[in-house]
């Protein structure tokens, strides 16, 4: 047995005694930081101790400081360790630490509160190593006898660990900070009142929170088969829950591209286990490698990109992961309601002026969303009822509320930020219904692009389907504020456009292929009828207008500069833009007759079931072939379109970028010869790679135009009318609360 050390000046001794206690099986802590638990102890008053001897029972509450551990055991072949630490009372565990990798000289600074009602018993202390899937090691234990504690002070406890079958041998040091300190009948009963409430909840399953976790890729994964490759899954755990993925086969770099949510059933969070497996046919799993990621050092209501590196170099996994509230609170008590503080918004207002242009990129702009409720679902339970929460994207970012039960006109009262880095994103609202058993089922959905949102205006929105091409059943209560700086969200439009990361797969579909053949159809047509326009001109049909076209030839011609080009694309758009002042339609009835066509071929999908079923047969025969040509007619009939809805002023801020751009290039090329011109984009072509290796290559003209909605955004972004009776002010009157 050790000797107890000296404590600093007025302060009590403390005695530690080294023990062994062979491996048990590891239990799940029971106690969290700052949770308190009425558990048995001792009492014991050292010498010297000015204050009165403590009494051998009653109630006090011991408070320790875990804070870290100097030169322990080494327990792992690569002359390391990942400690742990248990405390023990009564042969009970009240408190277990994290795990700190691959450390010796480990940093805690984690915090317990216990209660005890003698002090008899002393708090054991033991140490292991963590291993995976095998027994965990011994690395050396300590007692720590209460009965030679003072009351209401802090002592500064060193704890010398030892192995009693090798008492000679130094396992290390722990450094603690504990205070006892006593208290009276009423704290004990209020203390077991909030025990049995904090377990009431557990059984009852009642959950903090929300963990939204979307698996993206795997990079530089370790090869496990003999072809050099791996066929890799992930397995995640957070407390009882779990979930795997789909084994993606003979790849080092999988892309997963899964969404799933886990419960948070304690307020810090926890510890959330990521481990990757190599599927083996026949035989038992590889294990490829493993990390933990802490959830309590997260913010909540914020989307992290994180890049998880596996233990020894095994690769690297990326993973999009939100932290959500369950509770609803009132939207005027949200701190997170910034923008109706008159103070805050100046702040944000500046941030984003014109002034700061020029201060980070990146940062364009702020969205806030006042998820209000909803009216009139749809019933998905068997009770006529349905279990609705609303989950709000923008870009990759995903945030959700709680879910409110066995409700159709549910208030949910949520407020959620989010940084704009491209203002021509697209706000997607969407409602479902909670299945424990089974995935969410989909309620409706809506789609606001950010630069059609009108600041602090509380809307009713008709909730659409899954492919925004039709209504379904309720309305949405939103009310939103954007702010951006105008000058960052040009220049961001000149540059790649954010990849979405979960994207549901494209299927093959007859209806979607016809869709895109049409357009596809509309827009030759389109060419096919100037040409015949400009032909009726060579063979004067009409004397007058060849006459004229003949002339204008001449005249064009005869005076032609390559100014002129840029120019009369910006006189184009300054026609369309009075057109639409003086209220004519440009382009309106492309788009109603491309929703027509989209809501007739919904009406039509179930028709010959027989026809349809032994044609989807020969589609799936050739089902890549077959989701080319669907998507190529889409992407060409897409850039058809935007082009188009660029000249017709579909969207005001990129018909102004375009003048803009426009009116600069006519200058230039005006004012400075061609030669000079080419020779500059020819120079800056050739030298971008040297200027700058790692630059992303890119069209700005395309990458200007991904920004154009096409006809069926346009669609899909349209806004559905409502009955009088959806107004949310007339709701506002009936509903006061």
């Amino acid at each position: 047995m050790s000797a107890c050390k000296q404590t600093p000046p007025n302060r009590a001794l403390v005695r530690f005694h080294s023990a062994f206690i062979c491996y048990h099986m590891r239990s799940p802590r029971i106690l969290i930081d700052r949770d308190v638990l009425p558990l048995g102890g001792i009492n014991m008053v050292g010498p010297g101790n000015a204050n009165p001897p403590l009494p051998s029972s009653g109630m006090y509450q011991l408070d320790i400081v875990l804070k870290k551990g100097h030169n322990l055991a080494i327990r792992d072949r690569g002359g390391t360790s990942d400690p742990y630490v248990k405390f023990k009372m009564l042969g009970k565990e009240v408190f277990r630490s994290k795990t700190v990798r691959k450390n010796l000289n480990p940093v805690w600074d984690e915090k317990v509160s216990l209660l005890v009602d003698s002090l008899r018993e002393p708090l054991y202390v033991k140490v292991f190593d963590y291993d995976f899937g095998l027994q965990d090691d011994f690395m050396g234990s300590a007692y720590v006898y209460l009965e030679s504690l003072e009351q209401k002070r802090n002592l500064d406890v060193t704890l010398d660990l030892k192995d009693p079958h090798y008492p000679e041998h130094f396992l290390g040091t722990l450094e603690l900070a504990v205070t006892l300190t006593p208290k009276d009948e009423n704290f004990r009963e209020t203390q077991q009142q909030n025990l049995r409430t904090s377990e009431l909840n557990r059984k009852s399953q009642l959950w903090r929170g929300i963990v939204s976790i979307s698996l993206i890729e795997g990079r530089n994964l370790t090869p496990m088969d003999t072809n050099g490759l791996s066929d890799p899954y992930v397995k995640f755990r957070l407390d009882h829950q779990k979930y795997k993925s789909k084994t993606m086969p003979k790849t080092l770099n999988p892309q997963w591209r899964e969404q799933f949510d886990f419960h948070l059933y304690e307020e810090n969070g926890g510890e959330l286990e990521i481990t990757v497996w190599d599927k083996d046919a026949g035989k038992r799993d590889d294990f490829i490698g493993r990390s933990l990621l802490q959830l309590s050092g997260m913010s909540k209501e914020k989307t992290h990109k994180l890049e998880l590196p596996l233990e020894e170099d095994k690769g690297t996994l990326v993973l999009l992961v939100t932290l959500t509230a369950s509770a609803a609170v009132s939207i005027y008590d949200l701190p997170v309601n910034i923008l109706d503080d008159p103070l805050e918004r100046c702040k944000i207002l500046r941030r984003y002026s014109l002034l700061r242009s020029f201060h980070n990129f990146k940062d364009v702009g702020m969205v806030q969303v006042k998820v209000i409720g909803a009216e009139g679902l749809m019933a998905a339970d068997v009770t006529g009822k349905s279990d609705p929460f609303c989950v709000v994207e923008l870009s990759n970012d995903r945030l959700q509320t709680h879910t409110v039960y066995k409700n159709l006109n549910p208030e949910w009262n949520k407020v959620f930020t989010f940084n704009v880095k491209d203002v021509h994103a697209v706000l997607e609202v969407t409602v479902y219904d909670e299945d424990r058993d089974r995935s969410a089922d989909f309620l409706g959905k809506v789609a606001i692009p950010l630069l059609r949102i009108q600041n602090g205006e509380r809307k009713a929105y008709a909730l659409k389907n899954k492919e925004l091409t039709g209504p379904t059943k309720g309305v949405i209560f939103l009310e939103t504020d954007v702010i951006f700086n105008s000058m960052k969200a040009g220049l961001r439009t000149l540059v790649p456009i954010e990849q979405k990361y979960i994207e549901e797969e494209p299927k093959v579909s007859k209806q979607l292929l016809q869709q895109n053949f049409n357009r596809v159809k509309r827009f030759i047509l389109v060419l096919i009828n100037g040409g015949y326009y400009m032909n009726s001109c060579l063979e004067w049909e009409s004397p007058q207008r060849s006459i004229c076209a003949f002339l204008l030839f001449l005249l064009v011609v005869w005076n032609f500069e390559l100014y002129m080009i840029p120019l009369s694309l910006l006189l184009l758009l300054a026609w369309n833009y009075f057109l639409i002042a003086s209220g004519k339609d440009t382009g309106q009835g492309d788009v109603q007759a491309l929703e027509d066509m989209l809501q007739d071929e919904d009406e039509d999908d179930d028709d010959k079931d027989s026809d349809r079923k032994g044609f989807m047969n020969k589609l799936y025969a050739i089902q890549d072939v077959c989701i080319s040509v669907q998507n190529a007619l889409d992407e060409v009939a897409s850039y058809g379109e935007r082009i188009k809805n660029t000249f017709n002023w579909t969207v005001p801020f990129l018909s102004w970028l375009a003048i803009a751009a426009l009116f600069v290039g006519t200058l230039v090329i005006y004012f400075i010869p061609l030669r000079y011109i080419v020779l500059f984009w020819g120079v800056n072509k050739f030298t971008r790679k040297l200027r700058d290796p790692y630059t992303i290559d890119n069209n700005e003209l395309l990458d200007f135009l991904s920004r154009v909605p096409s006809d069926v955004q346009v669609v899909q972004y349209q806004e559905l009318k409502l009955d009088p009776g959806s107004s949310p002010n007339k709701r506002k009157k009936n509903n006061p609360g």
